[in-house]
């Protein structure tokens, strides 16, 4: 890519992905939750409303919040929970405006194993039956370990929920590998313990992502795309590595995946917001991203299209980035949350309006928790839902004594539906 080109038009180059599919430019919209869903879990209107707002934002891909594969097995209250075709016309509307202005719109789509508020499924599942640490495990219940025969069904409906997307209009899915859910479970050799097929070794724990993407590429048209978010490591003793997730990247590549994106850490160390400290150099640091270093080990072990968020404050970051040739893609979230205009603004060479900052509660426990940052961006999110504008200034306290209240209920509501 020519280097006399500005930050702005770096940004504004279509790309074409492996399978031939184009994106308009280079700014990705990550993932984040929404908890837009009914109590019983199904597609509403704001949905909708959200993402509408987001394609005519400029964004060029649109990745969805967690869909649920599982009714059985929720992230939070109020997920979507895809396991049928009884949603199909919402999923339609849902489609239609995250495809506005040939914006690409992907499904997120994941089981959380074992990472579930305590209370709100009945049970909670896992490659193993390992708890969680000591600082958080008053939130989290110990899990079951998965039967053979569960696994199976778990990968089954991985395909199932990609092939409603694909039928419902959504451009492509992206398969949740990271962050501590379940393809991230059985990645980690800290909570994959077992001894059978799917662990005992690196190569064994992989068999699971490797199954799901089978499943999902098995059940979809072969010009429909399906990537990955997957952790660069996961910062854990025992846990998943670096040079384990290049194997994985690596695996991935060779079985046809077609994006890549990059992030890192748990629940227990949320590298992911920031939190957490990730272990970069300086130089590094001064590129903006989080996991811009690894991208370019990535990048030399595979051609697989990548994408990295976390971190990128300007223009002139993320067209570097690019340029470097470690990543295909900038990945953004948090701006989006506070201001669903940005991508317009950086592709016309402007800056942002509002810089992210941390929220904070001024409670040390609860600051450390990547829960408190989804908690207050959920609620952003869900006031352009309701077509309201998001409150970039809001205070982190109030916003969690709300949230807190709100999950209590609708945790409650859930488990009585359940009753």
């Amino acid at each position: 890519m020519s280097s006399s080109l500005s930050p702005a038009q770096i940004l504004g180059q279509p790309f074409t992905l492996p399978n031939g599919a184009v994106v308009k430019n280079r700014l990705a919209k990550s993932a984040m939750s929404e908890a837009l869903g009914t109590t019983d879990n199904h597609v509403t209107e704001g949905l909708a409303n959200l993402y509408r707002r987001w394609a005519d934002g400029g964004i060029g891909l649109l990745i969805t919040g967690n869909v649920m594969i599982d009714r059985r097995a929720l992230g939070e209250p109020n997920n979507v929970a895809l396991e049928d075709e009884s949603d199909l016309e919402l999923l339609k509307q849902w489609a239609a405006a995250g495809t506005r202005n040939g914006t690409q719109l992907w499904m997120q789509i994941n089981h959380p194993g074992k990472q579930v508020p305590k209370g709100l499924n009945v049970e909670s599942v896992a490659p193993s039956a390992i708890p969680f640490g000591k600082e958080i495990a008053a939130f989290f219940a110990t899990p079951r370990e998965l039967t053979e025969a569960e696994i199976l069904d778990i990968i089954a409906r991985f395909g199932r929920t990609a092939a409603i997307a694909q039928k419902a209009g959504f451009s492509g899915v992206q398969i949740h590998g990271a962050h501590g859910y379940l393809v991230s479970q059985f990645l980690s050799g800290h909570h994959n313990q077992r001894t059978d097929q799917w662990g005992g070794n690196a190569e064994n724990r992989r068999r699971f992502v490797l199954e799901v993407f089978k499943a999902i590429r098995a059940a979809t048209s072969p010009d429909f795309p399906v990537g990955i978010k997957l952790n660069s490591a996961d910062f854990q003793k025992g846990g998943f590595t670096e040079e384990e997730s290049l194997d994985v990247i690596r695996a991935l590549s060779e079985a046809g995946i077609d994006l890549i994106e990059i992030s890192g850490g748990t629940y227990e160390a949320p590298a992911m917001a920031g939190v957490k400290e990730v272990p970069v150099k300086d130089s590094t640091r001064r590129r903006e991203a989080y996991f811009l270093e690894f991208a370019e080990k990535a990048r030399q072990a595979v051609k697989t299209p990548l994408m990295v968020t976390g971190g990128f404050r300007t223009a002139e970051g993320m067209s570097e980035a690019i340029t470097s040739g470690a990543v295909d893609f900038v990945g953004i979230a948090r701006s989006l949350a506070i201001e669903p205009e940005v991508p317009n603004r950086l592709l016309s060479g402007q800056q942002p309006r509002y810089q992210v900052k941390p929220i904070k509660t001024g409670i040390k426990p609860i600051d450390k928790m990547a829960l408190m940052e989804v908690a207050w961006y959920s609620r952003q999110l869900r006031r352009m839902a309701n077509g309201c504008e998001p409150k970039p200034n809001e205070s982190g306290l109030v916003s969690f004594l709300i949230g807190m209240t709100e999950n209590g209920w609708n945790t409650f509501k859930t488990r009585r539906l359940r009753a």
